[in-house]
């Protein structure tokens, strides 16, 4: 007898170290897809309605519905080349960022590199000059970086002040911080579609809401209408009060 029937024969169906394997493999694809879907919220969009069809195809089965099972049982045939089609892009960057983590080193932004951001941000909100500043983490932001303005730049309170200037080319975009450096300007984000309590946010809160929701991000948004400060993060929106809390997140952004 080869390796591989010992092999077969002692994974066997029925036998105890069949049942921890099969076991074994369900928790780990479980748990694969419960880690894409906590990272981006846009995997719990598809999953949703992706259970919701295969319970209706199982009830379908058990109870030999004549008009839903070969219509439910077609379409579960298709499903995963719907699921590749349609998590391709989350799949590609999850793996790029992972990647990426790997190989790069990380630099953290110093203290001084926060207070200049507070600094800034302060500034900005008591002239009600609307500003977006994204913390970039673990999560690469390259896809909107690379559409951006490339600066590189040592973080300063005069630089943030200066791109967020009324009638500039960049003052409508985000700022992405990386470590120590400010790494671009002028980026763009998809608007989030969630409804909101507040309905006097707008369009650079929304943008905020929405890069929190697909990345792990911290973004603090300065509202140009009124001056208040806001962070979003982990698809939440949070006012802030006063300079000491916004360097609270700043410090849990940064570190």
């Amino acid at each position: 007898m080869e390796w591989w029937e010992i092999v077969q024969d002692f994974f066997a169906r029925g036998t105890i170290a069949g049942y921890i394997l099969d076991g074994y493999i369900v928790f780990v694809i479980a748990l694969f897809v419960c880690y894409l879907a906590l990272r981006n919220r846009h995997i719990i969009s598809v999953l949703v309605p992706l259970i919701v069809l295969l319970v209706f195809t199982f009830l379908a089965n058990q109870f030999n519905l004549t008009a839903a099972k070969p219509i439910l049982n077609y379409i579960c045939l298709a499903l995963p080349f719907w699921i590749i089609i349609v998590l391709a892009p989350d799949i590609h960057n999850f793996l790029d960022n992972n990647t990426n983590i790997i190989h790069q080193k990380i630099v953290k932004g110093s203290d001084d590199d926060k207070q200049e951001i507070a600094d800034a941000v302060m500034h900005l909100s008591s002239k009600k000059i609307g500003a977006l500043i994204t913390i970039e983490k673990n999560k690469l932001l390259d896809q909107y970086a690379q559409k951006a303005i490339g600066m590189n730049a040592d973080i300063s309170k005069e630089l943030l002040i200066n791109i967020f200037e009324p009638g500039t080319p960049l003052h409508d975009g985000a700022v992405i911080i990386k470590g120590n450096k400010i790494r671009c300007a002028g980026a763009y984000y998809v608007l989030s579609t969630r409804e909101i309590a507040d309905k006097t946010v707008g369009s650079r809160h929304r943008a905020a809401l929405g890069i929190a929701e697909v990345t792990d991000s911290v973004t603090i948004v300065v509202s140009e209408e009124t001056g208040k400060i806001s962070v979003t993060y982990s698809g939440i929106i949070i006012s802030i009060s006063d300079r000491d809390k916004l360097l609270e997140y700043l410090d849990i952004a940064m570190d």
